[in-house]
């Protein structure tokens, strides 16, 4: 198995949105492996906020390398951000995004874009995350909720998504921020098979011991579904491209990311699953 980490400097890993999905997974895996962290957020140990400039200098200064999840908002500041860094001497970047992005029409994942293209610009080290739909997403963010109402209902059709643990993409950036030799590039991150919306559903039903079904939906369908649970029109635009990529196929392969830097196969969906309802992750009573 390829070796992990290398830990040769004593100064701290940068990880900004530290209370986020991969955030405070990559925050755990570096100090399980003895290497400083500073996790900044919001509401993090560091405070650390985009839209305040102020806040920039005490994170970046005396770190080895940055973690980096672009914002939705305030990303017009990530070059201006790394500039800073990289002054303060900063010497890699790990910036993490999803999977497909460049076939994504104009105006959708422009954090994203402007972060990608900014750590690459910098003139230090540097690796791009792109992943596939977290496993994660079905117990912490927008599709939780459905499922323990017994219906999660989306407009995907029988396209397959390689869905990948978000403890995998935390164990590969740890690895790219911290090993000595290091190559710049594009690191693409997937789960080891691609599962429909419906297969992953009746896995995590199985898993679970209750009723859970997916139900497929046309995109106007979806949208009059979101428009009535009061998501916000830009939320509701960036779903409807997001999925309209998602049925483009772009990301439906596995790839090989993880056993590239980590040297094991990544988390398989259904192991997963279990992992997930063991803990008790669809075990509490819907609204």
């Amino acid at each position: 198995m390829t070796n992990a980490y290398s830990i040769t400097d004593p100064r701290p890993v940068l990880v900004l949105g530290a209370t986020g999905k991969t955030g405070r997974r990559v925050v755990h895996d570096l100090r399980g492996a003895g290497v400083a962290v500073r996790a900044a957020s919001r509401s993090g140990e560091t405070r650390f906020d985009w839209t305040e400039p102020a806040t920039w200098s005490a994170a970046v200064r005396g770190a080895s390398a940055v973690y980096l999840v672009a914002p939705d908002e305030g990303y017009a500041a990530v070059p201006e951000f790394t500039e800073q860094a990289v002054a303060a001497g900063v010497e890699r970047f790990v910036v993490l995004l999803g999977r497909g992005l460049e076939h994504a029409g104009p105006g959708f994942g422009q954090g994203m874009a402007t972060a990608e293209e900014a750590v690459r610009g910098t003139g230090v080290a540097w690796a791009v995350l792109r992943a596939n739909n977290f496993d994660q997403n079905f117990e912490e963010g927008l599709w939780w909720q459905p499922l323990l109402d017994g219906r999660l209902a989306l407009p995907i059709g029988e396209v397959p998504e390689p869905f990948v643990d978000a403890d995998d993409v935390a164990a590969v950036a740890a690895a790219l921020l911290t090993r000595q030799e290091h190559e710049d590039g594009v690191y693409e991150v997937s789960g080891p098979r691609a599962l429909t919306f419906a297969e992953a559903v009746a896995t995590m039903a199985r898993a679970a011991g209750r009723p859970m079904a997916y139900v497929e939906l046309t995109p106007e369908e979806y949208r009059a579904e979101l428009v009535a649970a009061g998501l916000p029109e830009a939320a509701i635009g960036a779903l409807d491209t997001l999925f309209a990529l998602h049925r483009e196929g772009h990301t439906a392969e596995p790839v090989d990311g993880v056993r590239r830097v980590l040297g094991r196969e990544p988390v398989d969906f259904t192991a997963y699953a279990e992992r997930a309802a063991a803990a008790g992750a669809w075990r509490r009573s819907p609204r």
